[in-house]
Parts: structure tokens; C-alpha cells; sequence
């Protein structure tokens, strides 16, 4: 797990770095991603993130149910997780490893290399109700859980 940081320590719980078993031999590599295996969720949506810009920041926001696992394909980011008690920092720049990042986890990607191509599964279907994309509301949102 050398080639993914954490930059410091966290208290954070709702997220994880998930070592992918890889096949491989003389013609090459080959990882498998499966859900309920080591994919801990039904994947229903499949997206890539690519050719982001120099000082580009994406994410910055919150998920109320989703849950994800983000895979650098190619290249590297950095993210900032945030539970609204304890950040974490990630670097993400191997992929044979995942990033599980369960819901209620304020999430920011950044530092984009020139090549870097982000995959992410996720938990369920794309829905605009799910998302909160302001840091105050996020923060309101969590106060309420807790009543």
C-alpha cells in the first residue's frame, strides 16, 4: 500500500483503500473489478474523470447515500476527505488500488496529473437530490443526522 499515501493522521472511518488482487504473466496484467467482491456495493454507474485542466479542483461536495470507490487508471490525484470532525489526504497513483469513500464524506480531487484518468463506481444511478455541494449545508446536514 506504499504507492497510495495517507498524509497524516485521521479519524476518519468512512473510507478505505482497497488492495486489487492482480493477474498477471508474461502477456501482461489484468484486474478484475466485482461487485460484492471487491467492490463492497452493486456497481449501477461507471464514470471517468480525464484531461482536467492545470489547478483544476472537482468533487467538492458531499453524497447523502452514494458510495464510491475511485480508481486512478492512469497518472495521479490528490483528494482531501473530510467527515466534518477529521480530514484525510490521499494520494491516488497506483491502479492496482482503490478508494472507497463511503456517504456523508465531503470530497475534493486535485493536483491532476497531465495523464491521469480517474475512474469511479458507484453505489447507484446519478441523482441531482443525493448530492450536497455546499460546505455549510454539508456541515448542517451532518448536525441533523445526529438528532
Amino acid at each position: 500500500m506504499d504507492r497510495i499515501l495517507s498524509q497524516g493522521p485521521t479519524r476518519m472511518t468512512n473510507f478505505r483503500v482497497i488492495d486489487f488482487d492482480v493477474q498477471g504473466d508474461s502477456r501482461g496484467n489484468l484486474i478484475s473489478l466485482e461487485s460484492g467482491i471487491n467492490i463492497p456495493f452493486d456497481i449501477k454507474r461507471v464514470y471517468y474523470i480525464f484531461s482536467t485542466k492545470a489547478g483544476v479542483s472537482r468533487g467538492l461536495h458531499a453524497h447523502k447515500s452514494l458510495e464510491q470507490v475511485l480508481v486512478a487508471v492512469s497518472g495521479s490525484c490528490k483528494m482531501t476527505l473530510d467527515d466534518g470532525e477529521s480530514k484525510a489526504e490521499i494520494s491516488l497513483n497506483a491502479n492496482e488500488f482503490g478508494l472507497y469513500v463511503g456517504n456523508k464524506v465531503w470530497r475534493e480531487m486535485y493536483d491532476f496529473s497531465p495523464d491521469c484518468v480517474l475512474m469511479v463506481l458507484a453505489s447507484d444511478m446519478y441523482r441531482e437530490s443525493d448530492y450536497i455541494r455546499d460546505y455549510k449545508d454539508f456541515i448542517r446536514y451532518l448536525k441533523d443526522q445526529t438528532v
